[in-house]
C-alpha cells in the first residue's frame, strides 16, 4: 500500500451557532467549533491514520493556539501554519444545526489569511516531503490576491509531482470582489488531479453544462446520475490533468430530512452509490467535507470504483450525526 503524505491549504476559522434555533433566546447559549473545509478533511484524515499536515495563516493568540490543540489531537501535524498580524475568521450559522433557518453569515474580511499576498510563501519549502495537496474553492472566492496564491501553490505542486485535490465549494455569498468563479477557476482547475463537488458547482465554476430541467419535484435519482456522468464527460474532456471525479447529491426536503448518495468518474468508468436517508440529523455542516475526505482516503488506500465511492458517501452520511464541523472517525 502507498503511502500518502497529505498538505492541506486554507482558512481557519471559528463557527459561532445557537444552541436552540435562535441565536437571541431568553438563555442566549451559543456553540463555539473550529471549522473551516480543509481543517474538516485534515482532522477526519487525521483520525484515519492518513499521514497530513494542515497549514492556515492565522493570528498569534491563545484562541488560535487552542484551536491548533484540537486540531493536533485528532493526528493532524499543524506547525507550518504561518502567523501573521490580523485576526481569525469568523461565521455565524443562523441555526444550530443547518436545517432550520441555516443561513451563513461570514465575517471573513481582512483576516490574517484574507490578507496573505502573493510571494508570502516559500511554496517550494512548504510541500516538501508531501505527496498530495488539497485546496477548496473557498480560498480564491475570498479576493484576488488569494487567487493568485493559490496558483502559486498550485504550480509549485506540479512541479514538485504531488497528486493535487480540490473541492469545489460554491459560495455566491464570497464571490464579491469583481471576478465570477468561472473567470478564476479554469486556470486552477487544470492543475488537478482530483475534483469533487457536484454538478451544479461544476457548472458555476467550470462552465460544465448542467442540465437545467433537473429539479427535484420532477427528476427521478436515475436522471441526477445520467446528469453525472454527462458533467463528468465534459469535465475530463475541458480538464485532461483530471482522473477522479466525484459528486454529492444532498436533498433536505424538510428541516429534519436529508438524502445523501454520491457518483465516481474515472475517465472510462462511472460508479453510484446507494442512496441514504435519515430524519434524525444532528449536524449538517461538514458532511460534503467528510465526503472529500473519505474520497482522498479511499484513493491514498488504492480503493477503486464502487469501492471507493461507497466509502465517501458513508463518511459524508456518518458525519451527519456528529455534532460540530469535524467529524469522529467515523467511515
Amino acid at each position: 500500500m502507498h503511502q500518502h503524505n497529505i498538505l492541506l491549504f486554507g482558512e481557519l476559522l471559528l463557527r459561532l451557532s445557537p444552541q436552540q434555533e435562535e441565536f437571541f433566546n431568553s438563555d442566549n447559549l451559543i456553540n463555539l467549533f473550529p471549522g473551516g473545509s480543509e481543517a474538516n478533511v485534515a482532522t477526519s484524515l487525521g483520525q484515519w491514520n492518513i499521514p497530513n499536515s494542515y497549514v492556515s495563516c492565522i493570528p498569534d493568540n491563545e484562541l488560535t493556539r487552542q484551536i491548533l490543540k484540537n486540531i493536533s489531537n485528532k493526528n493532524v501535524k499543524t506547525d507550518k501554519c504561518i502567523l501573521k498580524d490580523g485576526r481569525l475568521g469568523l461565521y455565524f450559522l443562523l441555526s444550530a444545526n443547518g436545517l432550520t433557518k441555516g443561513e451563513v453569515i461570514y465575517d471573513r474580511s481582512y483576516s490574517s489569511f484574507f490578507n496573505l499576498r502573493p510571494g508570502e510563501i516559500d511554496w517550494d519549502t512548504l510541500l516538501e516531503g508531501h505527496t498530495w495537496f488539497h485546496w477548496s474553492a473557498l480560498t480564491p472566492a475570498l479576493n484576488a490576491n488569494l487567487a493568485d496564491v493559490m496558483e502559486e501553490a498550485l504550480i509549485a505542486a506540479k512541479k514538485k509531482g504531488l497528486t493535487i485535490s480540490v473541492d469545489l465549494n460554491y459560495r455566491n455569498r464570497l464571490w464579491n470582489y469583481g471576478k465570477s468563479p468561472n473567470e478564476v477557476m479554469p486556470k486552477l482547475a487544470q492543475y488537478c488531479d482530483v475534483i469533487m463537488g457536484n454538478i451544479w458547482a461544476a457548472n458555476e465554476m467550470l462552465s460544465i453544462p448542467v442540465d437545467n430541467t433537473l429539479n427535484r419535484a420532477s427528476s427521478t435519482r436515475e436522471d441526477y446520475i445520467l446528469g453525472a456522468n454527462e458533467s463528468a464527460k465534459s469535465l475530463f474532456n475541458h480538464y485532461p490533468n483530471c482522473k477522479h471525479i466525484a459528486y454529492t447529491f444532498r436533498f433536505m426536503d424538510s428541516p429534519v430530512h436529508n438524502l445523501l448518495y454520491g457518483t465516481y468518474h474515472t475517465p472510462t468508468h462511472d460508479y453510484v452509490s446507494d442512496s441514504n436517508e435519515t430524519f434524525k440529523v444532528i449536524d449538517r455542516i461538514g458532511s460534503g467535507d467528510a465526503f472529500m475526505a473519505g474520497l482522498i482516503y479511499g484513493l491514498s488506500t488504492n480503493k477503486q470504483g464502487q469501492e471507493l465511492i461507497n466509502m465517501a458517501t458513508s463518511a459524508g452520511f456518518k458525519k451527519l450525526f456528529v455534532k460540530g464541523d469535524f467529524g469522529n472517525g467515523d467511515i
